[in-house]
């Protein structure tokens, strides 16, 4: 990483769920900077440097994104088949971070290639645990070739 920032983009509607995700990741010191859209099209805007994004220095490209799947203007896994189309950003873990326990949710997540898929626990403290699981396993643990 040569030292290099540790960054996640959560990408939650939900104000409830995002603050409760990025105080769990800001507590855990899983990143040194977490950056938080509201929906899909902005996701897609801040991975691909565009309108307000556009500066890759205040908003680099992440090495986590945590994605859920009912969002607005574009949905998760439109969101999710973009990144993996993408020859840039197909190395970048995404993690489905989603209410739902759909067989259908979770076989088209992986179908289209998510890294991994979380059931959000409703609560609080099971949900803590979870995202600091999660964060130590993808940003401390998991190898990259970055």
């Amino acid at each position: 990483m040569n030292g290099e920032p540790l960054c996640i983009l959560l990408v939650e509607d939900n104000p409830d769920h995002a603050e409760l995700a990025m105080r769990n990741l800001d507590d855990g010191k899983l990143a040194n900077r977490i950056f938080h859209v509201e929906d899909g099209e902005a996701a897609l805007d801040f991975l691909n440097h565009r309108g307000v994004y556009a500066d890759p220095g205040e908003y680099p490209r992440p090495h986590l994104i945590l994605l859920d799947l009912r969002l607005p203007k574009v949905d998760g896994i439109e969101v999710l088949k973009a990144v993996k189309a993408s020859e840039e950003l197909k190395a970048i873990p995404v993690v489905i971070l989603t209410t739902s326990a759909a067989e259908r949710d979770l076989a088209q997540a992986y179908q289209n290639y998510a890294n991994s898929y979380l059931t959000k626990p409703v609560d609080f403290d099971s949900f803590s645990e979870l995202l600091r699981d999660m964060g130590f396993y993808w940003l401390a643990w998991n190898k990259r070739p970055w």
